[in-house]
This record gives structure tokens, C-alpha cells and sequence, in this order.
């Protein structure tokens, strides 16, 4: 009869012991659980990404071509210099120095290095808003706050070699000029900083999504 008693006890105790832990475990899952965000938010979080990723575009296309600069029959560009004439066409040259202006060949090389950075900073930053879109955990709002704050970097990479050009050709400078691949750099540049500041700001108002609940 004793050890029935002692076995009935212990059943008792480790039934107890279940029921304490039972409402933690339910307790913890409830936590984690995430909130339904807003569709609003939901909205302007997929606008900046889609909005960084037609910048990455813009500013690609433009770094790859290059030439974003026409004064009368010569074109300036980050890789070439062009003549153009009517008896042999249009010719151009690797070497930037042969263009007669002070300082173009090494001063296009730091425009496109800080050019070509500025779309691998892009790259980083959009990678970094669409995972933490994608995979949603609590490191998902930090992840969204390094995207932006990468896409704030990268625009101060392409604004760098948009302003080094412009200084670079500055007695050749004219508005009409500028060719389309110009304002195509120029573009992303505004919509990186567009982006950037607008992920800052979204992510300042916004509460972390799976931040535990106190109960």
C-alpha cells in the first residue's frame, strides 16, 4: 500500500509539473507570434524595394556605358574618349589623356571606382530590404535598417562620382550636354537617397515585429 501511495504521489507531482510548464510553452509560442502589419506598411516597404532595385538598374546601365558628356564633336565618358567627324566617323580612345584636359585620366578612375562601388553598395542594400522581407524573424527590422542605411551609403558613393566627373569637365560643362546616361546616373543617385531615407524613417516609427509580449 506504501509504494502504491508513493507512485500515486509522483503521478501527481509530475501531472503538476506538465500543468506549470504547459502555460509557459503556450505562453512563449503566443510571443513569438507576429503581428499582421499594416497593409499600408506592408505597401510603402514594397515600393522602396522596388524603387532601390529600378535605381540599381538606372545606375548599372549607366557605369556601363559611360559616355555622359557631348561637347561639339567630342564625348567624354568614364572609359572612353570620343572624336567624331564626317570624313572618318566617330573614333575613341582608351586613353583618357589624349583628350588635352589636366588630371582626366586619373580623375576618372577614382569617378568610376567610386561609381562601380556605389552599385556593389547597392547591390548589399537591396539584398539586405528583401531578406528581411522574405525572412521575417527578430532581426528583421535591424536588417532593414542596414539595407537603408547601405542604399544611404551607396548614395554618397554615386553622388562622389557624378560630382568628380563634373569637376573633372568643368570648362566643358554645359546643361544640354549631358547625355542621357548622365541623368540616368543622376537619377539613381536621387532614388538611393530617396530610399534610404524613407527605410530610416519607416523602420524609427515602426516597433519591432517579433519582440515578446509580456504576460
Amino acid at each position: 500500500m506504501t509504494a502504491i501511495a508513493v507512485q500515486v504521489l509522483n503521478g501527481g507531482q509530475r501531472a503538476g509539473g506538465m500543468g506549470e510548464r504547459l502555460p509557459k510553452e503556450a505562453q512563449r509560442l503566443l510571443a513569438q507570434r507576429r503581428p499582421q502589419r499594416p497593409f499600408l506598411e506592408s505597401f510603402i516597404r514594397a515600393l522602396i524595394i522596388v524603387c532601390a532595385a529600378l535605381a540599381l538598374v538606372l545606375s548599372s546601365v549607366s557605369i556601363c556605358d559611360g559616355h555622359w558628356l557631348l561637347d561639339g564633336d567630342r564625348l567624354f565618358g568614364l572609359w572612353h574618349f570620343c572624336t567624331s567627324s564626317n570624313q572618318t566617323g566617330t573614333h575613341c580612345l582608351r586613353d583618357l589623356s589624349r583628350a588635352h584636359v589636366p588630371g582626366l585620366a586619373v580623375g576618372m578612375v577614382l569617378a568610376r571606382s567610386v561609381g562601380a562601388l556605389a552599385v556593389v553598395a547597392a547591390i548589399l542594400g537591396l539584398e539586405l530590404l528583401m531578406v528581411s522581407q522574405v525572412c521575417e524573424d527578430l532581426h528583421s527590422r535591424r536588417k532593414w535598417a542596414m539595407g537603408s542605411v547601405v542604399l544611404l551609403i551607396s548614395f554618397i558613393l554615386s553622388s562622389g562620382g557624378l560630382l568628380s566627373f563634373v569637376i573633372l569637365l568643368w570648362n566643358h560643362v554645359t546643361l544640354t550636354g549631358f547625355t542621357l546616361m548622365f541623368w540616368c546616373e543622376f537619377t539613381a543617385s536621387f532614388l538611393f537617397f530617396l530610399n534610404a531615407i524613407s527605410g530610416l524613417h519607416l523602420s524609427s516609427i515602426t516597433h519591432p515585429w517579433g519582440q515578446p509580449r509580456k504576460f
